[in-house]
């Protein structure tokens, strides 16, 4: 973009997400955010991963590109296998079920939880999850909620 003449036309058809990518452990290994920047034209910024061949994981991109190349790209990654879900969703905690057991601790691949040493109380910093899901997934007494923003 030239800024004394203003945006271009290409600047104009543009389209920016933020999306959470869930791998299984068969296709941890693959390329495919190489094949999103190379088959569908798409620029990436890799926010948050947390991926091993033997597991799987998740990694949350920022992809940029045209629209239409966006959506050929997420429905590249949907028939493969790989979960996608917008960075839209939100994890929140129920205080009230909460028994701060620690299991989220164990499975947060953000480190978004920490036990508080003196009293033993899981903490939970909001700005640190990607709502991977991993906690609602594990939460014994269903603490860890999602809602959509």
């Amino acid at each position: 973009m030239n800024l004394l003449q203003g945006p271009s036309y290409e600047d104009e058809t543009m389209y920016s997400k933020k999306i959470v990518l869930h791998f299984p452990e068969n296709l941890a290994d693959q390329p495919m955010v190489c094949r999103l920047a190379k088959d569908y034209d798409l620029e990436f910024n890799i926010l948050k991963a947390s991926i091993t061949a033997e597991e799987g994981g998740l990694l949350v991109l920022e992809l940029s590109g045209k629209k239409e190349n966006f959506e050929k790209g997420v429905s590249y990654l949907r028939e493969v296998g790989v979960k996608v879900q917008p960075l839209s969703q939100d994890v929140q905690r129920n205080e009230a079920r909460c028994t701060h057991c620690s299991v989220c601790v164990t499975v947060c691949p953000t480190g978004a939880f920490e036990v508080e040493p003196d009293m033993k109380r899981v903490l939970f910093n909001h700005d640190s999850c990607v709502a991977c899901e991993q906690c609602v997934k594990i939460c014994p007494v269903r603490a860890m909620e999602i809602t959509l923003t």
